[in-house]
């Protein structure tokens, strides 16, 4: 029985992106989603596009699939076998999420028409462009079998001609060569025509039975014909088990490399590796350059001459012409501060790194801010107030009212207390993999309240910055006296969410032990927290985005105010997905850049930004500030006075909005404001003010 997913290539003619429908999400992962590529039984592939610009096709399974445990657990079988091959002509992975409530996984797009759309539409591949089809499909599955894979599904549908060449896709029915699957028992996998002989005898799938749907893939590219004929599945058995394939048309020196692939005794054919080089022969032989008959074939040489030999037409899409990111998202990278980052793909060991990282625990002060984090709604915002509340009396009952936007965090919770439950204050270690290990989810009212406000607390802040999909689970050690916020399972997130992530798991676990261990200190043991993110294998430890203390104070504060900082701009940068954010940055930015324009028009000595230099505004969500920041490759703000100037417009102009919007709308909590100033084509900000609005 075969089964396949849907690809980019069953997005209809040419691969072209088809409209969004209602209910299609707006992102997937760390994808923004601007169409559909095609759907199937199974889920639905979307076209989406990283921050960067790099198409990528993203596979979402529907619901009803997602339910059947069976189901998911081979999915997450496909993602873990997807991960482990890389090689030339294939389709890389670059994220998952088979645990997600609707699972998915993204790969590269990759253009063009299937081989069967092909050869529908133009006949039979000929001369060079098909001894690179043969070479490059060979290499994928030598690629494939050397990651200890076997693919079990090479047809057809499964392969890609796209402009740079073939791209064999697919691991649905994958399994390791191991014999490790799951599949449903007695079930055949695989498509007819396209099965090995010693399968339909015994249910046996190794490397030799993708070479020979390899050798029946490659004859229908030079002929146009199903090398074993069309019919009933019974009927295109017996030709398998018992037949000669049909090889007429095929170039003879190709033909006796098929031969060996099509063989009906396993052990007779010819490998992957083999079908590559001497198929890469041929290749050459189609090109000026000539290789000895011992000459080495490395990869890159053999890639050079399917590119070189392909000839297939440049695809374009004009859907997916959208306009490019705004450029802030690419110069977070250079801003954030030391924002770990986990490794690309499933297979890679992740572990707690040796150096310590103490970006949580060195915060001292305290100052009256928000501790309620800003939601999408007041509904949410109303509910986030009521769940913190709780986790300040930590279940109980009688627990006090928090007040979302001036809420007082203790500077020492434990100030003045004798004996606390939480021993480990001043412990600047970092937490082990072996604690993280041990943690366990939350069992007591007490810890099941904590657990509740640092999640909504997570959750609420990443809305705003459309990274609600970066789910926190949070888990306890009492022993190590600390609460793990662990983030995913999601690979090759960008580095600015994972940031922003760490600063909310931060600012959220703080904030909540801080409440508990001021108001229980005698019977509240926990008062560490680590922060980490884990990739999308289940079975792999995570990398620590960062850790730290609540009886140090959970905010950023020097001399008694609060600073902006360069994390807190870095999140800033990314557009933010809350209207009335929206709302107050585009007329604050209005009223920023007249301010400055009515100061130049005084006679002050002051310049106007060049047309190319911009005045931005946006919102750090977890610290509650907003940030101004002006880019100014002219030298305008060259001396003290025009930055005294220009800090001094910023903040008038902007705390006027920001107040008004404060006194108007209950759920608003941003009364902080920061400049920085990026010199000429400088990717690093200057920090120039900081500040709170009176309210």
């Amino acid at each position: 029985m075969s089964r396949q997913y849907p690809h980019a290539s069953l997005a209809g003619p040419g691969g072209r992106v088809q409209p969004a429908r209602p209910g299609d999400p707006s992102r997937i992962g760390p994808y923004r989603i601007i169409g559909r590529l095609g759907s199937g039984g199974m889920g639905t592939v979307h076209a989406g596009l990283t921050s960067d610009g790099l198409r990528v096709a993203v596979k979402v399974i529907h619901p009803a699939q997602a339910e059947d445990a069976e189901f998911r657990a081979r999915f997450r079988r496909e993602v873990q076998l997807s991960a482990r091959v890389q090689g030339p002509c294939l389709v890389p992975l670059l994220a998952a999420d088979p645990e997600a409530a609707e699972p998915w996984l993204a790969t590269a797009y990759a253009p063009g028409p299937t081989l069967n759309q092909h050869l529908a539409d133009h006949g039979p591949l000929a001369d060079g462009t098909l001894y690179a089809f043969a070479t490059g499909t060979a290499q994928a599955l030598a690629a494939i079998h050397h990651a200890g894979v076997v693919h079990r599904d090479v047809k057809p549908q499964n392969v890609i001609l796209t402009p740079a060449g073939p791209r064999v896709l697919d691991f649905g029915i994958a399994r390791a060569a191991d014999g490790t699957s799951v599949t449903r028992t007695g079930v055949m996998t695989g498509t007819p025509g396209w099965i090995s002989p010693e399968y339909y005898r015994t249910s046996t799938a190794g490397p030799q039975g993708d070479m020979f749907a390899w050798g029946a893939l490659v004859a229908y590219a030079a002929t146009g014909r199903l090398p074993f004929g069309t019919g009933a599945p019974d009927a295109v058995a017996f030709r398998v088990i018992s037949g000669d394939p049909d090889l007429d048309g095929v170039p003879e020196q190709l033909r006796e490399i098929l031969e060996k692939a099509l063989s009906k005794d396993p052990s007779d054919r010819i490998t992957a590796v083999s079908a590559a080089e001497a198929c890469s022969r041929l290749l050459a032989s189609q090109t000026t350059q000539v290789l000895g008959d011992g000459a080495g074939l490395e990869p890159t040489r053999v890639g050079e001459l399917v590119t070189a030999e392909w000839n297939m037409p440049t695809l374009d899409d004009p859907t997916w012409h959208v306009p490019s990111p705004s450029s802030r998202k690419r110069v977070i990278t250079t801003v954030l501060v030391a924002a770990a980052v986990i490794g690309g793909i499933v297979g890679a060991a992740l572990a707690f790194p040796a150096s310590g990282d103490s970006r949580g625990a060195g915060k001292t002060g305290a100052v009256e801010r928000s501790a309620g984090p800003p939601a999408s709604s007041a509904a949410t915002r109303a509910e986030g107030t009521a769940q913190r509340a709780q986790a300040a009396g930590a279940g109980d009952a009688s627990g006090p009212s928090v007040d979302p936007r001036n809420a007082v965090i203790p500077t020492d919770p434990l100030a003045g207390v004798s004996d606390p439950a939480f021993t480990r204050a001043g412990d600047q270690s970092e937490p082990t993999s072996d604690e993280w290990r041990a943690s366990t989810v939350a069992s007591s009212s007490e810890e099941q309240g904590v657990d509740t406000a640092i999640r909504d607390q997570v959750a609420a802040m990443l809305t705003t910055k459309d990274l609600a999909f970066m789910k926190p689970t949070v888990t306890f050690n009492k022993r190590a006296q600390t609460v793990m916020v662990t983030g995913g399972p999601i690979s090759q997130i960008p580095e600015e969410d994972q940031e922003v992530f760490r600063r909310a798991g931060e600012m959220a676990a703080c904030t909540a032990l801080a409440y508990r261990l001021k108001d229980h200190p005698a019977t509240w043991p926990y008062g560490r927290f680590s922060i980490s993110w884990k990739n999308f294998d289940g079975d792999l430890e995570p990398s620590t985005l960062g850790y730290g203390e609540a009886t140090n104070g959970c905010y950023s504060v020097a001399a008694g105010q609060w600073q902006g900082d360069e994390s807190g701009i870095a999140t800033a940068w990314i557009p933010s997905s809350d209207r009335d954010e929206i709302r107050v940055a585009g007329a604050a930015d209005k009223a920023v850049t007249a301010a400055w324009n009515a100061r130049i028009a005084e006679g002050n000595g002051l310049e106007p930004f060049s047309a190319s230099d911009a005045i931005d505004v946006g919102f750090d969500p977890v610290e509650k500030a907003a940030y101004v920041w002006a880019r100014d490759t002219d030298g305008v703000l060259v001396g003290r006075a025009q930055r005294a100037n220009f800090q001094d417009a910023v903040s008038t102009t902007l705390c006027q909005k920001l107040t008004a919007e404060y006194n108007g709308n209950k759920t608003w909590k941003y009364v902080r404001w920061s400049v920085a100033v990026y010199e000429g084509n400088s990717r690093i900000p200057e920090l120039i003010g900081s500040g709170e609005c009176t309210h």
